[in-house]
């Protein structure tokens, strides 16, 4: 029931709604209790504050005011990188990353066929987008995943449609990257359930042949395997019989990566009550429908965080695939300022390439936050 004013003068001031004190409640009361609330709680913050602004201001002339953007081309094409000499470390040389960007972003791929890996990597990314729409999130998906794969491979190889052949040993840079990640996320995620189920199974040999997986991956570090599976593997290959170094390099991922996921699912199956395989048994439902339909659905929605955190981590250990010669985006960026003429200005391409990843790893998180929100709502009310 509303409060008129005439029933208002009736009501006692104390009885009467009002609204919180700007001291308890708002900016400045956060700011009170968490920076501001004793002496020395306020002379730290001064501090840091202090710190922060002297070292922003500091970054920002560096990074915008006096950054050198460009540089002139003598008349044999050569950029003159005299005017990045000259800023002696006082500017950033930006130019080197526009002078670089195609070789950083693509590698060794023919130049005059830039357009298909940029095509690729605008193609990965509304992939993403489309996989995190939940209207998606049924058989169309599938298709959609097969068919964008389809034409990344067609653009990537060529040799058909008029496209030029292009062999994945001049593939690098971005494309790489995404590649590895994609595929090997992709097909480690359903592995890592089939592992988590089977170290869970009741059958003494699936249960002992999923934890001997799982602990022998597990116990080496992923450098390990990229270098068994790009060196020692072919030596065990029959004679004239020989596996592409880059699928091999997947192959190890997608094992690594399905080892450590498998823990990770795992733990939300461990985490769910006893009283939900309990009702699903009483429901008289098979062990497959049972795991699909209820199970599994409330263990992944419970290992949100960790699953994206893994998934993150994979997406950049992908730069370790550089120990054996595959040309991915750090190793792209890191030999391009091999040149002598832009020796010394590594720090804005690593900057640049540190930007590249954060974007993609920034998107994932917050998608997964806002997942995670979505999903467990019910547990606020």
């Amino acid at each position: 029931m509303s409060i008129t004013a005439e029933n208002a003068a009736k009501i006692p001031d104390d009885a009467l709604p009002r609204t919180a004190p700007r001291r308890l409640v708002g900016p400045t009361a956060w700011a009170r209790e968490n920076l501001f609330a004793n002496w020395w709680s306020t002379a730290i913050t001064l501090a840091l504050g202090y710190l922060l602004v002297r070292y922003a201001l500091s970054f920002v002339d560096w990074a915008f005011i006096n950054a050198v953007w460009t540089v002139p081309h003598n008349a044999a094409g050569q950029p003159d990188t005299t005017a990045c000499r000259e800023a002696k470390g006082v500017g950033a040389c930006w130019a080197v990353v526009t002078e670089k960007h195609r070789f950083i972003l693509f590698g060794t791929y023919p130049f005059e066929e830039h357009w298909r890996p940029l095509v690729v990597c605008l193609l990965f990314i509304g992939l993403y987008v489309v996989s995190a729409m939940r209207r998606f999130w049924n058989w169309r998906l599938a298709v959609i995943w097969a068919v964008v794969l389809t034409v990344i491979g067609v653009l990537m190889w060529g040799g058909v449609l008029g496209l030029s052949y292009v062999p994945q040993e001049k593939w690098g840079g971005l494309p790489i990257t995404l590649i590895l990640s994609t595929f090997g996320l992709a097909f480690a995620f359903p592995l890592a359930i089939l592992v988590a189920l089977g170290r869970r199974s009741r059958l003494p040999a699936i249960k002992a042949i999923c934890v001997l997986y799982v602990e022998l991956i597990r116990g080496v570090p992923l450098i390990s395997l990229l270098f068994m599976a790009s060196v020692m593997f072919p030596l065990f290959l029959p004679e004239g019989v020989n596996i592409d170094k880059l699928l091999r390099a997947q192959v190890a991922i997608i094992l690594f990566a399905g080892a450590y996921l498998a823990e990770v699912v795992r733990a939300g199956l461990q985490a769910l009550p006893k009283g939900q395989y309990e009702a699903a048994d009483a429901l008289g439902l098979s062990y497959w429908k049972k795991t699909g339909l209820i199970i599994l659905p409330q263990a992944l929605r419970l290992v949100i965080p960790p699953l994206v955190n893994t998934f993150i981590g994979f997406f950049k250990d992908t730069s370790l695939v550089l120990i054996i010669g595959i040309f991915d985006l750090l190793t792209a960026g890191k030999t391009a300022i091999i040149e002598p003429m832009w020796q010394g200005f590594g720090v804005e391409v690593y900057i640049t390439l540190a930007l590249i990843y954060f974007c993609f790893c920034f998107a994932m998180s917050k998608y997964s936050a806002g997942l995670e929100r979505e999903f467990n709502a019910h547990r606020r009310r």
